[in-house]
């Protein structure tokens, strides 16, 4: 029982910084009528983070091996909170960008340690659906901040939504200290090189247990939320805004059903080359005249499939806190590269090709991942752990 709390606040902390995005992305309205004279750049309100992400998402992992993955989070969501409560004064454009800049760094810090605390208190069926319900952080919270994100910012404005998250987010790291983690402790900080950024990514991608995890990510990253924002648009008005919302409600349901009991019957790879496949059939039902807005739900349920396998897959690749930690801060890298590139590569080949190439574009991106998925497993029979 006790076990269940922490990993459920661990959950928690991922809402906490899905959140980060979701607090700009979902009242986004409210915000372009908060500065006028910038609306060309208030994308980057909510894009900065993952620039942040793309380029220090590996550095991440190491860092956890060396401060430790319980101070890193609460660091992070210490941080975060502090920088929600003090946007809820609503300063001037170019100082709530630079603390969506430092925010990116609180972001980065919950997302890789508290998985690796996750991996670390929890062990067999019990980790595989810990894991599973960690991959469904970013699309509750969106969901969430939906439902009742939005009434909250209607009734009560933006400054109260944001105090709202910041506050959450330092009960949760308060809480996270006193339930008494059973973690193992950090190996110490060893006097840092710059040369030691080079370093970092070269052990983390030359590993095929490592990287693999990540390497998956960055296909799925790179159209899960191009595909989210372009596909509804394509379906008549009134079916639109429904199948948004089922999407990735569709994933979240199909991963918490299918993939604990597919991870005791075959390996986290297969699952996730599973779902890539099976994405890849409901893309080509377009072709063979399914409703399109049949194909988007059942794309994203299976979809659901590469979610919970890919997280589960860090933990079962990787027996070491440190390895694993290098494999969450590489899926964070890759997950920020593949959603700033997704949605500008996807409408640059509807615009060239119509939908239909686009469709085949995202088909080719699966069989991509699907090969290289297949690849680094080859090299991972020829080689042990690192």
């Amino acid at each position: 029982m006790i076990l269940a709390f922490q990993v459920l606040l661990l959950w928690l902390a991922g809402l906490g910084a899905a959140t980060q995005f979701a607090k700009i992305a979902v009242p986004f309205p409210e915000l372009v009528l908060l500065y006028p004279s910038h609306a060309e750049s208030m994308g980057w309100l909510l894009s900065i983070i993952s620039l942040l992400g793309a380029v220090l998402g590996a550095l991440s992992g190491a860092v956890v091996g060396r401060v430790g993955a319980l101070k890193l989070l609460i660091g992070g969501l210490c941080l975060g909170g502090a920088l929600s409560i003090f946007q809820a004064g609503l300063p001037g454009f170019n100082t709530m960008l630079a603390t969506r800049f430092v925010e990116g760094v609180s972001h980065l810090a919950i997302v890789v340690a508290a998985p690796t605390l996750i991996a670390q208190i929890t062990s067999g069926k019990a980790r595989d659906i810990s894991m599973v319900l960690w991959s469904t952080f970013f699309g509750v919270a969106f969901a969430l901040n939906a439902w009742i994100g939005l009434p909250v910012v209607e009734h009560f404005g933006l400054p109260f939504f944001f105090v709202l998250h910041g506050g959450l987010m330092i009960a949760i790291a308060g809480l996270i200290l006193l339930c008494g983690l059973n973690v193992q402790p950090s190996q110490g900080a060893a006097p840092w090189r710059w040369s030691e950024l080079f370093d970092v990514h070269l052990r983390t991608y030359r590993s095929p247990f490592v990287s693999a995890p990540a390497i998956g990510w960055f296909f799925y990253t790179l159209t899960f939320v191009s595909l989210l924002a372009i596909l509804p648009g394509r379906l008549p008005e009134g079916l639109a805004a429904t199948v948004a919302g089922l999407m990735p409600l569709a994933g979240i349901v199909l991963s918490w059903l299918a993939v604990p009991i597919l991870l005791s019957r075959t390996s986290c790879v297969a699952v996730v080359n599973l779902g890539f496949a099976l994405g890849m059939m409901a893309i080509a039902g377009v072709f063979l005249g399914a409703p399109l807005e049949l194909v988007c739900i059942c794309l994203f349920a299976v979809l659901g499939l590469v979610q919970g396998g890919s997280f589960a897959a860090v933990p079962i690749l990787n027996q070491t806190p440190e390895t694993q930690a290098l494999s969450y801060g590489a899926m964070a890298q890759m997950g920020n590269a593949g959603n700033l590139l997704g949605t500008p590569v996807l409408l640059a080949v509807l615009g060239r090709t119509g939908e239909a190439g686009m469709l085949i574009t995202v088909i080719g991106i699966y069989a991509a991942a699907i090969l290289a998925h297949v690849a680094l497993a080859r090299k991972r029979t020829l080689r042990q752990p690192a």
